[in-house]
């Protein structure tokens, strides 16, 4: 796998991951540190098997107090060096809190959002941009009442998935199920 790199605009440092190639990007936000996000397997599938470029984009080390639009913030300075005009943004739990934050802020630059798992937020999606929520069936910290009732504020253009079994965890537990639903939904873009 790719090795972490760290940007540092304005002197944060947020460290990131870009690998593989291809006509889709995928911006994967994370709460966590890259080493510990869950993140990892699925996005090396998507650049090796389904040949897509990924970011995934960590934590800041010292996250206390840190907002989701600080974290959008940090996550627009990468995109933005890294020379990326247009990507799908996502994330698992805060991180899909994240990229949700990210479109509204950036709605130009959004191709779709991506998340995995939805907190209870009141963050709006934002307009005109398609959204693929994949849910895990036995998630109890990001339960799939939340991913229903987000699909219902734009029924005509968010879908949601389920990973039958799965738990809050899905993506460390389930990540070629998770990858191989992602790879199916973003085929069409």
């Amino acid at each position: 796998m790719t090795q972490p790199s760290t940007f540092e605009p304005e002197g944060r440092a947020v460290p990131f991951v870009d690998e593989g190639e291809g006509p889709v990007t995928l911006v994967l936000v994370t709460d966590r540190s890259l080493e510990a996000d869950g993140l990892g397997v699925i996005s090396h599938y998507l650049a090796e098997e389904a040949g897509f470029r990924v970011v995934r984009i960590g934590s800041r080390a010292t996250a206390e107090g840190i907002t989701a639009a600080d974290r959008a913030a940090d996550a627009a300075a990468v995109i933005e060096d890294l020379g990326i005009e247009d990507t799908w943004i996502g994330g698992h739990g805060r991180g899909s809190t994240i990229a949700r934050t990210f479109a509204v802020e950036h709605p130009a630059r959004v191709n779709g959002l991506l998340m995995l798992g939805v907190e209870d937020e009141q963050i709006p999606l934002a307009p005109g941009i398609p959204v693929l929520i994949i849910q895990a069936e036995n998630d109890d910290v990001t339960p799939p009442a939340n991913a229903e009732a987000l699909q219902a504020t734009a029924p005509e253009r968010a879908t949601v998935t389920r990973i039958p079994g799965a738990d809050h965890y899905f993506v460390a537990t389930h990540p070629i199920e998770t990858a191989v639903v992602i790879e199916e939904y973003l085929d069409w873009d």
